[in-house]
């Protein structure tokens, strides 16, 4: 392990002894956790529990009940999550991709090789990076470190990162320096997110972060 390696660590554990575990990804089925990754695309995570209580309600939160339902009707259903025509096109697409691939059954993705799946998941419509990386580590539990813009934030101004690295380059230094551990790459994402919504905001709240002095 590096020097990076070690802020990272130093980085994780001031976050964890600060506000503690996040218990994310919250959903009570791998399916609902990748509706959930899909859903919380530009919006925040309230909007997408009531959607998904929405769905619940209207008991078509599985893979048979969103193949069944019309699409309109589903962009009713899922209307809170904001941009709802367009992530009912995308729920849609990932439903017939889950049944073209694996027969509607999302435990069979866990028998695809990781770097397949990743690629595979790409080239449904409305799934970039991050949602990819989301579903293969909340979803499935393969270790894979999830970017989004709060990490790049937070790691660009402690100097870990150049504010232009790519994705990948970012999610390589992280993995390359952190080993691949499902629980880490897990708790970790979620705190950067906490921190990056209450500190390490556009315009940062430095007194008090937990990472001050770091």
């Amino acid at each position: 392990m590096g020097q990076k390696g070690k802020i990272l660590v130093e980085m994780y554990e001031r976050l964890l002894r600060a506000v503690g575990p996040r218990h994310w990804w919250p959903g009570e089925s791998p399916f609902e956790v990748i509706v959930g990754a899909i859903l919380t695309q530009n919006t925040s995570w309230s909007n997408v529990e009531k959607a998904i209580d929405n769905l619940k309600k209207a008991g078509i939160l599985s893979a048979p009940g969103m193949r069944g339902v019309d699409r309109d009707e589903l962009a009713q259903v899922i209307k809170p999550s904001g941009f709802y025509r367009l992530k009912a096109k995308r729920l849609k697409r990932f439903v017939d991709f889950l049944y073209e691939e694996f027969d509607g059954d999302v435990n069979r993705m866990r028998s695809q090789d990781r770097g397949s799946l990743r690629e595979k998941l790409l080239k449904v419509d409305g799934i970039g990076p991050e949602t990819a990386d989301s579903i293969i580590l909340y979803a499935l539990g393969e270790p894979i470190f999830v970017v989004d813009a709060y990490t790049k934030r937070i790691f660009s101004r402690h100097k870990l990162i150049s504010e232009n690295w790519s994705y990948e380059e970012v999610q390589g230094m992280v993995m390359g320096e952190l080993g691949r551990d499902v629980g880490i790459y897990n708790e970790f994402h979620a705190l950067l997110v906490f921190l990056g919504k209450h500190w390490c905001r556009r315009v940062p709240r430095c007194g008090g972060c937990p990472l001050e002095g770091l």
